[in-house]
């Protein structure tokens, strides 16, 4: 981090993860300056009218400034790049892209084709839709979390990969699911309008992954008893534990186990909370995950056959 004393561009490369447009930097410095630290290698030319300082690798941080310096004023880093710029974390299996979001009047500048190979691709999406309550305040400019978070679910490659971005944008509180939802009302017409809404509606019940909205949407469409989730309960030691699925009338439990639920101490800690369930009469099942996905027909007939033994007719 620079000290108080430093200079402008010392501030100004730092906040902008050592990216800088020559623009800024010829006002800073002289051209000729400019090109004096290309010229002796301190810093280097990504594109027309984008420099970097150093000759590091680059940062994701880097990445996203580039895009928005390359595409233009009035750009903003848009969709799932935006998302995690704004703090969300997770991994989907995408291809590599930045997306940016420009005006509809404004045509995409050319040089955004000959990004170098080590800087992701960059798409510039046009839109004439971009009202104020969309756009964050901050740096680099982009979307509203809200607006980001939509706009990755429109562009994503699967439908899986679309609710797994806006359950966990919902599960790590960057955004209410009202709020996505009032955007999405906005784009009536959008890609995947439906699925969307229908995801947002099972994340407003308290479905805070991919598998338990899957397990939920399978409850309505075989016409079962719909569970609560993440019900709240206090285990013998007095900690408070939360239950994925619980139907409360039947004191049915079903567990969603994720690949965390592998790791060791995490597996003892599973089987210490379900011994307790069972000594209070809670009847327990537990589901992995991937099993919703690949094969529902089991999760259903498994849980029809806990709820009928439990007095569900």
């Amino acid at each position: 981090m620079p000290r108080e004393e430093d200079s402008p561009l010392d501030w100004l490369l730092f906040e902008q993860s050592g990216v800088i447009s020559a623009r800024q930097a010829e006002r800073l410095l002289s051209a000729g300056r400019v090109r004096h630290l290309i010229a002796c290698g301190r810093w280097r030319r990504i594109c027309r009218g984008v420099l970097v300082a150093g000759d590091g690798p680059l940062t994701p941080e880097a990445h996203w400034w580039i895009a928005v310096l390359a595409a233009g004023s009035a750009s903003v880093l848009a969709g799932l790049a935006a998302a995690q710029a704004g703090g969300l974390s997770g991994r989907w299996p995408r291809r590599e892209v930045i997306d940016v979001l420009r005006p509809a009047t404004r045509a995409a500048p050319a040089l955004l084709r000959r990004m170098p190979i080590e800087m992701p691709a960059v798409k510039v999406h046009r839109t004439a839709r971009l009202p104020v309550e969309d756009r964050h305040i901050g740096r680099p400019h982009r979307t509203s979390m809200a607006r980001s978070l939509l706009d990755a679910a429109v562009w994503s490659l699967t439908d899986q990969d679309a609710v797994s971005i806006l359950a966990a944008g919902c599960q790590q509180r960057l955004v209410l699911p009202a709020e996505v939802r009032a955007v999405a009302d906005r784009f009536p017409h959008c890609h995947r309008h439906a699925l969307i809404v229908a995801t947002l509606d099972l994340a407003e019940l308290g479905a805070t992954s991919p598998a338990e909205i899957g397990f939920l949407d399978l409850c309505r469409r075989h016409r079962l008893p719909e569970p609560q989730l993440q019900v709240k309960r206090r285990d013998a030691s007095g900690r408070t534990r939360y239950l994925d699925a619980y139907f409360t009338e039947f004191q049915v439990h079903v567990e969603i186990d994720g690949a965390q639920h592998m790791d060791p101490r995490a597996w003892a800690a599973d089987m210490i909370r379900q011994n307790d369930l069972w000594v209070s009469g809670d009847r327990i099942l537990r589901i992995p995950a991937f099993l919703i996905l690949i094969n529902p027909e089991e999760v259903v007939r498994q849980v029809i056959a806990a709820l009928r033994a439990a007095g569900w007719s």
